[in-house]
């Protein structure tokens, strides 16, 4: 997978909410010339992510620091395992250790969640993927890491593909009125996903001249109604992809993924996940108990 890249501008923006006028704890205990290395490393098993955002951000505050990548992102780690060894300046290593471990640890939580869910799948072929529930100003970086480790991306915001949820269903004057608005109002090339909870709305949209939508997706339906739902969708629609959502977790993902549907959104993948424990240690010469 590409290495993913950041913008200079969002990072200087992360470091002057924490930076401000200075580290003034630094700036009054460490010699303005002294030099460190530090180790950044795992302190519990997971998937790594975001090695080269943590990295970009030690280069923002200080250019001529000198950075060693220990592993690659998708990769296994172990508590103690070293993710990343920095050597320079050491108030500018200790400036930017927690923009850059904040981001490192929730991209590698999210990566090391994905995992998780899509090694629950077993043998199957269905796609996790993820949603639009993401940190404001952090969804590229948190879908990457979903797709680091091992799920897909759903639709990355509003403008790249029609998703019909309930509320427009309501605005519309129902699901085919809110269909039909959507397919004369976009290209041919926009692809089009609705979201039901009933089967009579699965029945409705099924029973549409095509072209009609290229997704359906079924909401917090109970298993016994997503299997007649998609029973329904193959019969009358077998081109249609199919998608499942809501409840779903790593207890019953296993029963999603045998029920024929193509696709299973996740949204606990970046709305609530924990941190994988990542921690940055200052390698002092042994008998040195103090800044030089």
């Amino acid at each position: 997978m590409a290495r993913i890249q950041i913008d200079r501008g969002q990072i200087d923006l992360w470091l002057r909410e924490d930076i401000g006028w200075g580290d003034v704890t630094s700036e009054a205990t460490v010699p303005s010339g002294h030099q460190s290395r530090a180790f950044v490393q795992a302190k519990q098993a997971g998937i790594v992510a975001g090695l080269s955002v943590a990295s970009a951000v030690f280069m923002t505050v200080y250019p001529t620091l000198q950075l060693v990548e220990g592993c690659s992102d998708g990769q296994n780690v172990r508590p103690g395992d070293v993710l990343l060894t920095i050597e320079g300046n050491t108030r500018s290593i200790l400036a930017a250790e927690r923009v850059a471990l904040n981001l490192l640890q929730r991209l590698s939580g999210i990566a090391t969640q994905t995992r998780a869910f899509v090694e629950a799948l077993g043998t199957a072929t269905v796609r996790i993927v993820d949603t639009r529930k993401t940190t404001p100003g952090l969804r590229m970086l948190e879908k990457y890491a979903v797709r680091v480790g091992g799920g897909h991306a759903h639709r990355f915001s509003l403008w790249d593909a029609v998703l019909i949820k309930d509320n427009h269903r309501k605005a519309a004057g129902g699901v085919v009125e809110a269909v039909e608005r959507a397919r004369a109002y976009v290209s041919h090339m926009t692809k089009i996903e609705v979201e039901v909870e009933t089967l009579e709305d699965v029945l409705a949209v099924c029973r549409m001249p095509q072209p009609s939508v290229d997704f359906i997706m079924l909401d917090n339906m109970d298993m016994d109604t997503i299997h007649q739902a998609v029973q329904l969708i193959r019969t009358h629609r077998p081109l249609i992809g199919i998608e499942v959502s809501g409840g779903v977790h790593l207890g019953n993902i296993h029963h999603y993924a045998t029920c024929g549907v193509d696709v299973i959104s996740v949204g606990a993948l970046t709305h609530s996940v924990r941190a994988l424990d990542i921690s940055l240690d200052l390698d002092m010469p042994k008998g040195v108990e103090h800044y030089r």
